[in-house]
């Protein structure tokens, strides 16, 4: 069965018109059901948190994610968005899912997903210390940092999702491969830990194509090495576009399937009210 629940709608509006794209887009591509996971930060009950964390100086990064913060940002309530999907699903077989910023107070995000009816909710690493490293305009900062240490302080982060048990999918692991910054020391430690972590909260994986067509690594995350060890720990997957335009809903579809197969997956995940069930992958 062919799923794809990580696309965005933030590039458009709550337009039915502009949606119905993504709608026809996934069927040309043969994907029998679509989920929208849309970012926390199109949220205004998130938009603190994104205030309380981010690097919000004068800086080079600073300045770029100060002006990143006020454009399309906090533009629909949670209310509005559910209200919208209403809309959709009584035309569309579609889950209402949402994608979490790895926000440091995990508590306040439990309070408000707690108050949502979501089918599954997506957490994500977006920030590194504050820094969003996967915009090309603050690239330069990958120059700066140590890579071992943005390794580990990516696998830091990816651990406090996993800690927090709000989370069904792990949003595109170990992307930081996005701009082709290759460690010249051994990863394997820092793969194991966020596997362990995956498994303790019982999160699956979010193979996604999006940065095979997104960012200049060209590869479907996560990479091999990642994969073998999620594989070995029987995480359960699913196959995602991360699609933020219509034409791009269900994009490498097949090839995200057939890699999961490469690794023994012979199954995925349907989510409903968050409980998940298992259907036969592609």
């Amino acid at each position: 069965m062919k799923l794809d629940y990580h696309m965005h709608l933030e590039y458009g509006s709550y337009d039915e018109a502009w949606v119905e794209g993504f709608f026809r887009a996934a069927a040309a591509r043969g994907v029998a059901e679509i989920g929208f996971s849309e970012h926390s930060h199109t949220f205004p009950e998130f938009e603190s948190l994104y205030y309380d964390d981010l690097i919000l100086d004068d800086s080079f990064v600073g300045s770029f994610q100060q002006k990143w913060l006020k454009k399309n940002k906090f533009k629909y309530t949670l209310e509005e968005y559910f209200a919208f999907m209403a809309k959709l699903k009584e035309k569309h077989a579609v889950k209402t899912g949402i994608e979490v910023c790895n926000f440091q107070d995990q508590t306040a995000v439990a309070k408000i997903l707690g108050s949502c009816d979501f089918d599954y909710v997506i957490g994500s690493v977006h920030f590194i210390r504050g820094w969003a490293y996967d915009w090309s305009e603050i690239k330069a900062e990958w120059d700066r940092l140590a890579l071992f240490d943005i390794y580990e302080w990516y696998t830091q982060e990816i651990e406090k999702l996993c800690a927090s048990k709000l989370y069904d999918v792990l949003g595109h692991p170990f992307n930081i491969r996005l701009f082709r910054y290759f460690p010249d020391f051994d990863v394997t430690p820092f793969l194991e830990r966020a596997v362990c972590a995956m498994e303790k909260a019982q999160m699956a994986v979010d193979i996604n194509t999006g940065t095979l067509y997104r960012y200049p690594i060209a590869e479907i995350s996560p990479y091999e090495d990642f994969m073998r060890l999620a594989a070995a720990h029987k995480l359960p997957v699913i196959t995602t576009s991360d699609a933020h335009k219509p034409e791009d809903a269900g994009a490498y579809n097949d090839e995200a399937v057939a890699y999961a197969r490469r690794f023994g997956y012979e199954t995925t995940l349907r989510f409903t009210k968050r409980e998940r069930e298992v259907v036969p992958l592609g």
